[in-house]
Parts: structure tokens; C-alpha cells; sequence
């Protein structure tokens, strides 16, 4: 499995519960501009609209050698999950908090491959207290 991008700052940020994996729809040149490592999700979000799920803000850079001329790089995705799985993230991100977090994008059995987190955005103080938890063993390590 060859990971592409991972989003490292979310994992700072968020406190998450579940794994979700999913397809993405792509052009051509948008795939083999993700297997030259022009893909980037540090901002990268997952919404459902019309029983669909979609990634936004995820930044894939325009593949040199391609004759697209209105190419947006941040453009709308579609996610390919099964109807069951869209209804019960539909159920678990209408509750306040809750968002659905893009973690990295990999290649699997030639595919490009997502995967998503369901997260719960952590508070400045949260931050801290995990930071000083870390910290303290590390120290705990050294003796």
C-alpha cells in the first residue's frame, strides 16, 4: 500500500471514533498527478448532499503533460460508499460536532483509495492537556 498524502495536523486537532474507507471519482490526469505526489488534504473535509458523499478541499495540482484548460484543483469529489454506509454517516455527522476528516489518500489493488475519519474538533485545552500527557511520558521513558 503506497500512501500518496497524509494529513498529520488533523490528528492534533480532532479526537476520532471511526475509519471509514472509500473510492474516489477521478479524471485520468488527475490520477496519475496523485501517483506523482501532487495531491495535498490538509484541509480536506467530507459533506453529504442528495445522499452522495463528496471530499472539498482537497487540492490535487494540475498533471503537466495534461490539455485541460479549466481545470480547478480544488474542485468537489464524489466518494464512492454504499448507500448504507452514506445513511449511517448521515446519522452520525448530523450530530454537533462531528465532522467527517480526510486522513490520506492511498493507492490499493491499483486504486485510489481515501480514507476518512469521523472526528470531534478538540478545544484549545484539550491540546495542551494531550501535549503535556506526551511530554510527560516521554520523561517517564528517560528515567
Amino acid at each position: 500500500m503506497k500512501v500518496f498524502a497524509e494529513n498529520r495536523k488533523a490528528r492534533n486537532s480532532y479526537e476520532f471514533s471511526e475509519y471509514i474507507e472509500a473510492g474516489i471519482v477521478l479524471t485520468g490526469s488527475e490520477t496519475k498527478s496523485i501517483r506523482n505526489g501532487g495531491v495535498s488534504i490538509v484541509d480536506a473535509f467530507a459533506i453529504i448532499e442528495n445522499e452522495e458523499a463528496i471530499i472539498r478541499e482537497m487540492n490535487i495540482e494540475q498533471y503537466k503533460f495534461s490539455n485541460e484548460l479549466d481545470y480547478n484543483a480544488k474542485s468537489p469529489r464524489k466518494l464512492l460508499l454504499h448507500k448504507k454506509e452514506i445513511k449511517r454517516l448521515i446519522g452520525l455527522t448530523s450530530i454537533k460536532g462531528n465532522t467527517l476528516v480526510a486522513m490520506k489518500v492511498y493507492e490499493k489493488n491499483g486504486f485510489i483509495k481515501i480514507e476518512l475519519a469521523l472526528g470531534k474538533g478538540r478545544k484549545d485545552y484539550d491540546k495542551r492537556k494531550k501535549l503535556t500527557e506526551k511530554q510527560h511520558k516521554k520523561d517517564m521513558k528517560n528515567y
